[in-house]
């Protein structure tokens, strides 16, 4: 039986510099096995295109401003890593070739003065394009022998949702495996997929994790690798808790929900294609490792409970609430359905929504809060008194398997807040086996996040100490202990004191 392949992902962060290629050859030597290698664009190349779609609508010479500055920048890592000519010939061809494609359509973009869903996601997919070739350029002039598959040859179908597919798995999975089964470096450019109608479909931003994890699940591999310039999930983002610790093993959950909260490690749905698979993801620091392949964190079924249950406290600060008003809104049959719906139609997705009898709360991005606010004021909502949106707010999370079986947790949690008077405008526990979260003003973010590490991280003796919610003094330890009797006094000085207490 031959051996399993491993799908192994460099993101953009890894090509900040030209010199950080040096670093993944290193990397793809030391595999010492072929495998498939999925690629994000160059750094900032994204941002350009999408920079770039906005401005060409009514600024023509954008388009070969764009053009100019993306055949340099990859002319660069070619001149300076590939010394093989026919090879850098080869490529450098072809990167024209694709550019030239790019060109003609920006200049529909220009000519219609709109941007079709299908020309959008097929744009913003040059990054990736362009790296993919400059990938398998670098591994071939290394005499790594290594082929380029782009998604539309390989037969990665996805559903057809633009900006956000999803991949088509009954379709996929035995063209991908059949088309991989080659004893070779495959090199496959992230971030999209193709409609059965043959048009490019992005997989939303980030999506390059989330492409290797699909590859994977198709190919059966034995890992996912992902290549990070960070050191894996770690107890808190250690810009705001210096003394943060790696976590070495997560279930899938736990990463799902620390990605979906704000860990900006992995892509919220890298994790969807290999669960029932149980492969796992292995977690690699790019700028620190050595001559083995060595993960700092493993995500994968078999996660590990910590003696404080709780794994790592995140947070983001891309939520905005849209608060419905209105006397009974939160029991009369109809209102929710009118709302979601209303915003379902402009594909505008609704991260949460909590509910009281006067108000409903609905959680959505932060970038999509206006145009929810419009969207629902327009929506003829007769029982809903006023449309409130707020905003300079942070959603802290806590997150550990295991963490609503385990009593106390949540209350740790709030004492620890309360200590530097931090208002907690909303809590919701019990939607996941596994985190907890609340919503602060933006600007007590740093007290909380550090305050909360700190009880679980840092105290000793966690469950030995005494822990009350005021005013309430919900009392969350052990009993104390029953102090020692005192020696009895004599008759006289009993009575003494008798008489004093009375």
């Amino acid at each position: 039986m031959p051996e399993k392949k491993i799908v192994v992902k460099f993101g953009g962060s890894n090509l900040k510099r030209k010199e950080d290629l040096k670093n993944i050859l290193k990397v793809v030597k030391l595999y010492q096995q072929p495998i498939v290698i999925v690629v994000s664009a160059l750094y900032g190349v994204t941002d350009m295109l999408v920079k770039a779609l906005r401005k060409v609508k009514n600024d023509e010479g954008a388009i070969s401003i764009l053009k100019s500055g993306l055949e340099e920048s990859h002319r660069q890592i070619i001149d300076l890593y590939i010394e093989n000519q026919t090879i850098k010939e080869d490529t450098l061809g072809k990167i024209n070739q694709r550019l030239d494609e790019l060109e003609k359509f920006l200049r529909g973009i220009h000519y219609l003065g709109d941007i079709p869903d299908f020309v959008e996601d097929r744009i913003l997919s040059y990054g990736e394009r362009l790296s993919a070739l400059v990938f398998t350029a670098l591994l071939n002039n290394e005499n790594l022998p290594c082929a380029e598959c782009l998604p539309e040859t390989l037969g990665l179908f996805t559903n057809g949702e633009y900006r956000n597919a999803t991949v088509d798995f009954a379709l996929s999975e035995k063209i991908v495996r059949h088309f991989l089964s080659g004893s070779q470096i495959y090199v496959v450019p992230g971030f999209y997929g193709i409609s059965q109608d043959s048009r490019v479909t992005l997989l939303g931003r980030g999506g390059s994790d989330y492409t290797a994890a699909a590859i994977a699940r198709c190919i059966d591999a034995s890992s996912v690798d992902l290549w990070k310039d960070v050191s894996g999930f770690m107890s808190a983002d250690p810009k705001v808790v210096p003394n943060a610790s790696i976590i070495q093993n997560l279930t899938y959950n736990e990463a799902a929900e620390l990605s979906y909260f704000g860990a900006r490690i992995l892509h919220p749905r890298t994790f969807e294609p290999l669960i029932d698979r149980d492969i796992p993801i292995r977690l690699f620091n790019i700028t620190d490792f050595t001559h083995d392949l060595k993960p700092v964190s493993i995500v994968s079924n078999k996660g590990v409970i910590s003696d404080s249950v709780i794994k790592s406290v995140t947070f983001s600060d891309d939520f905005g609430i849209l608060r419905l008003h209105g006397a009974g809104v939160g029991i009369k049959p109809g209102i929710m359905a009118q709302v979601t719906t209303a915003l379902n139609k402009q594909g505008i997705n609704i991260k949460s929504i909590v509910t009281a009898q006067t108000s409903i709360n609905i959680l959505l991005a932060h970038e999509d809060l206006h145009t929810g606010l419009n969207i629902s004021r327009n929506t003829g909502l007769t029982s809903v008194d006023h449309i409130e949106p707020i905003e300079d707010i942070t959603v802290i999370a806590v997150v550990g398997n295991g963490i609503l079986e385990t009593p106390g947790i949540a209350a740790r949690m709030f004492t620890a807040v309360s200590i530097h008077n931090i208002n907690i405008r909303m809590i919701s526990a019990g939607a996941s086996n596994e985190a907890i979260y609340f919503i602060i003003a933006k600007h007590d973010r740093e007290n909380a996040i550090q305050s909360i590490h700190d009880e679980f991280f840092n105290s000793k003796g966690d469950s030995k100490k005494n822990i009350c919610l005021s005013p309430l003094q919900i009392c969350l330890s052990p009993k104390p202990p029953k102090r020692p009797k005192s020696p009895k006094k004599p008759d006289k000085q009993r009575r003494n004191n008798n008489d004093i207490r009375k």
